[in-house]
């Protein structure tokens, strides 16, 4: 019996996305799969106090040894992805059917004179159209109610049908339009046919010349003023709309193809490969790679492809890359050779193989990620990083203690800077701190160095004089503008530590400020570095020639995750600081207007030019806006001109005046920086 807690993800490597997992016993085999709307959750659940848990779950997770997920896009995808994987590896701990049927399927029993759509189960039956299949029947139930308003087409059973028949009345569903209601002849069994084999032709996927033609009919109904004949058109379209919501999980029946992705930084790379075959996804694979190349993603895939069909691989019909080797005749070339035909080795542009290209990109960046993750957390991989730091800069002991500083801006403007702390090879985000430049105002990174590390050091010196330990130099008056919080005492609290290491985001000249703040406070006994971006060097002070470190080598590994966290800090607080600026307006002065009620304002009016033209019973309509404070909102801002449009710096935009942007927290990872933004 194994302990659940030897397999068990470490916390945060789980993603929040929807997904499938799987549990494997201590063989490999497949016990159980399962699907979930959030993965962390679901299997976090799972790792419990076993009392806790229901008696099979808690066998199954004591007979399984590992774990493992896919992240899809939608829950309906992680329907048809546990499909496939329960009939394919038919894990022991899945609920069976007890009657053995299969999974449901939409079924168009095109055999009868009056095809009737419903939900089969079971093996196929001659003359019978079938979709699917669906992870449930309600899944099914949806899709076809959304679809009947548009395809009237019989769904009751043979005994309502007979017996609406000899009554001559119809059922319900006859009277509420959403069955043609043959059974009383309101249509032939001719029209009710080409009903049913329009149906099969939208669940098939011909579904556009479907709908510009109903597009076509509504706007030849709207422009005859029959607006109900448009509205009723209208509605059809944005029903079949949402029943063609797209499964990039499942392809077209006779789809055989592989699709590779990638996800990678300046070190390492993670690949995944989804298998189809006959439209579904049957296998899954991928791996993490050292980039001991300086190799762009073309030449990974081109590594990737011989590593996967190098090794007898079967080569599918289609190979689905996000990027073509260069050149690309060579490789199309092999792979025909090994599977003796043509191979069409592509990037997909559009449609379902997009979108399911998108789901292996997710998995590909949840793999890296997780490698990180791993990575980290690893207790000897981490005393490993830190010892060839220590090697490398020679220094006396490993630095348990790092400090990373990271100066950003705006074009010259809104210049902050960031102080991230990592303590035994982890993030310390109770430590990290934030600045902003006052000294000087412009753009200069190596003078804002200077005054940021003069300020973080002043700050530790008085700490240390508190105590009686250090003094602090008479011209140097100790900086209070960082928010310096102070515990009851009145001592300061957020620079009490020093760090063994100092790490700069720049190269010589960084380095050489901050040695300069160092060396004006007296201070010689923290080792300092800088680490250049462009070729990952190390400069240490006074050194014409940077050190070196392995490209695969842990100590670089973690200074860039302490240079990186360091960049998206202070990324995070310069966009923050500039969303604040570019929003502030002339609301802001208004006496005893606050900030709800001033969003409340502009929510309600939309923009400041709207609300300068308001009167003061218009503003008495805001909720929380008292007739006092309606007037003096009306006086402030009837007795001031109108500012000049704003205008977004970064993209070039006009802000409309007192529009509300959305500020994304401090503390959130940008996806991507402006290309004007430093460092």
């Amino acid at each position: 019996m194994a302990d659940p807690s030897t397999y068990r993800p470490a916390p945060g490597a789980i993603p929040t996305s929807p997904g499938v997992y799987r549990f494997r016993d201590a063989h490999g085999r497949v016990i159980y799969v399962g699907k979930a709307k959030s993965l962390r959750p679901r299997l976090s659940s799972y790792f419990q106090d076993l009392a806790g848990l229901h008696p099979r779950t808690a066998t199954m997770v004591t007979t399984a040894a590992s774990v493992e997920w896919t992240v899809v896009g939608t829950e309906v995808e992680a329907l048809q992805l546990e499909y496939s994987w329960i009939k394919e590896f038919d894990p022991r701990f899945n609920v069976k059917y007890r009657d053995d049927k299969s999974y449901p399927e939409l079924a168009v029993t095109l055999n009868e004179e009056y095809p009737r759509v419903q939900v089969m189960r079971g093996a196929h039956r001659k003359g019978v159209r079938y979709f699917g299949p669906y992870g449930h029947a309600w899944a099914i139930r949806e899709t076809v109610d959304l679809l009947l308003r548009v395809f009237p087409v019989r769904t009751c059973s043979n005994g309502v049908f007979k017996r609406a028949r000899q009554v001559g009345r119809p059922c319900l569903l006859g009277y509420i339009g959403k069955c043609a209601a043959p059974c009383v002849g309101k249509v032939s069994a001719d029209e009710h046919r080409a009903l049913a084999e329009d149906f099969c032709d939208f669940m098939a996927g011909r579904t556009g010349n479907y709908l510009r033609r109903l597009e076509v009919e509504m706007q030849e109904a709207a422009a005859e003023l029959e607006y109900e004949k448009a509205a009723r058109l209208r509605d059809d379209i944005g029903a079949l709309k949402r029943a063609m919501e797209k499964n990039a999980i499942v392809l077209a029946d006779a789809t055989d193809a592989d699709l590779l992705a990638l996800a990678e930084d300046e070190l390492e790379a993670a690949v995944q490969i989804f298998h189809v075959r006959g439209g579904r996804v049957r296998g899954q694979r991928g791996w993490v790679t050292d980039k001991v190349e300086d190799v762009d993603t073309a030449g990974l895939v081109e590594h990737a492809l011989q590593q996967l069909y190098g090794g007898g691989e079967s080569v599918p019909r289609e190979v689905l890359v996000p990027a073509l080797p260069e050149p690309v005749e060579p490789v199309r070339q092999w792979l025909a050779g090994l599977r003796g035909s043509q191979v069409d080795l592509r990037i997909p542009q559009r449609g379902d193989k997009k979108d399911l290209m998108a789901t292996v990109q997710r998995n590909a960046q949840q793999a890296l990620a997780l490698h990180k993750t791993k990575r980290a957390s690893d207790l000897t991989t981490r005393s490993r990083a830190l010892q060839e730091i220590a090697d490398a800069l020679q220094l006396d002991s490993v630095p348990l203690r790092i400090e990373c500083f990271d100066i950003s801006h705006l074009q010259g403007e809104d210049v902050v800077a960031s102080m991230v702390v990592f303590e035994d090879g982890l993030a310390r985000k109770s430590e990290y701190r934030r600045f902003q430049i006052k000294g000087f105002e412009g753009q200069d990174d190596v003078r804002s160095m200077h005054e940021v590390i003069s300020r973080r050091f002043r700050r530790y010196l008085q700490e240390r004089e508190q105590t009686g330990e250090w003094a602090v130099p008479e011209e140097d008056d100790p900086d209070t503008g960082d928010g310096g919080a102070r515990g009851e005492d009145g001592r300061p609290k957020r620079f009490a530590y020093p760090p063994q290491l100092l790490v700069v985001d720049g190269g010589q000249p960084q380095v050489a400020a901050a040695r300069r703040a160092l060396d004006e406070l007296g201070i010689d006994d923290v080792a300092l570095c800088g680490l250049a971006k462009r070729l990952e060097e190390v400069w240490l002070p006074g050194e014409d020639d940077p050190v070196v470190l392995p490209r695969s080598s842990e100590g670089l590994y973690l200074l860039q995750r302490v240079r990186d966290e360091a960049h998206r800090f202070a990324i995070s607080y310069q966009r923050n600081k500039r969303s604040k600026r570019l929003t502030a307006g002339e609301l802001d002065s208004v006496p005893g207007l606050g900030e709800t009620r001033r969003r409340a304002l502009l929510k309600h009016f939309g923009s400041l030019k709207k609300l300068r033209a308001a009167t003061v019973d218009e503003l008495c309509e805001v909720p929380g806006i008292g007739r006092r404070t309606a007037q003096t909102v009306a006086e402030a801002l009837s007795s001031r001109t109108p500012a000049a449009p704003a205008v977004n710096t970064a993209t070039g935009e006009i802000i409309e005046d007192g529009v509300v942007e959305t500020t994304e927290p401090m503390a959130a990872a940008p996806q991507t920086a402006p290309s004007q933004e430093t460092p």
